[in-house]
């Protein structure tokens, strides 16, 4: 055999299909940000003019989602390892855009399209594919628990300024609205609530991502 030639196993075939699912999910998020930042479809729910779009969760998720996923197919030909608090925090942040939408948003607003247009990508495939690939994942050692309190900063930060920004400038009237989530309908009190909720749903996510990837690395190990 010759030097650095790869050995064909069931481990490299399922990082080639990871690395596979990296490359739908960047350009799926390629596909969604184009869609969203040239948005003309005013039945799009959640969704505003150009960078005003930076605003959301939902494209803040997708969008690091897909960074990391470019970063990830970068550092398989370069041979290096991927950090695995990165790909954690990337499919449990867009795992709860995924979570809120159909659970909390979703049958809040039933009027709302919100998988339509550029929203069925961010809102439901790009979240389903992240992290099936997060679970199928291989790891030589078992992921750190600390890793799902840290993947949970991501929707820490993002409330902290969500409220923040409703504080100074205020809640506003929509379409105009600082609270373009709703959450701050029922008062501050149950709109702060809502987001512990949230941080907590994230790092639950977090937690249920690395049990799977934990259970099939160890299967395969046997």
């Amino acid at each position: 055999m010759q030097s650095g030639e790869r050995v064909v196993n069931d481990h490299d075939i399922r990082e080639i299909v990871e690395i596979i699912l990296n490359v739908i999910i960047l350009v799926l998020v390629g596909v969604g940000s184009v869609k969203t930042f040239f948005n003309n479809d005013n039945n799009s729910a959640l969704l505003s003019i150009g960078l005003a779009n930076l605003k959301y969760f939902t494209v803040l998720s997708n969008i690091y989602c897909g960074i990391i996923a470019a970063v990830r197919i970068c550092f398989y030909f370069l041979n290096k390892k991927m950090h695995m608090l990165l790909k954690l925090s990337a499919a449990a942040s867009v795992g709860l855009t995924f979570l809120t939408i159909a659970a909390f948003l979703a049958p809040l607003y039933p009027n709302l399209n919100l998988y339509q247009g550029a929203n069925l990508y961010f809102h439901l495939i790009v979240p389903l594919i992240a992290m099936l690939e997060f679970v199928i994942l291989r790891t030589e050692e078992k992921i750190p628990f600390r890793y799902t309190l840290v993947s949970a900063a991501f929707s820490i930060i993002y409330g902290m300024v969500y409220l923040l920004n409703n504080l100074i400038n205020g809640v506003g009237q929509w379409p105009d609205s600082n609270d373009w989530y709703g959450f701050l309908n029922w008062g501050y009190p149950v709109g702060i609530a809502i987001f512990a909720v949230i941080v907590l749903l994230n790092w639950l996510i977090a937690v249920i991502l690395r049990f799977l990837n934990h259970i099939l690395n160890k299967r395969d190990k046997k």
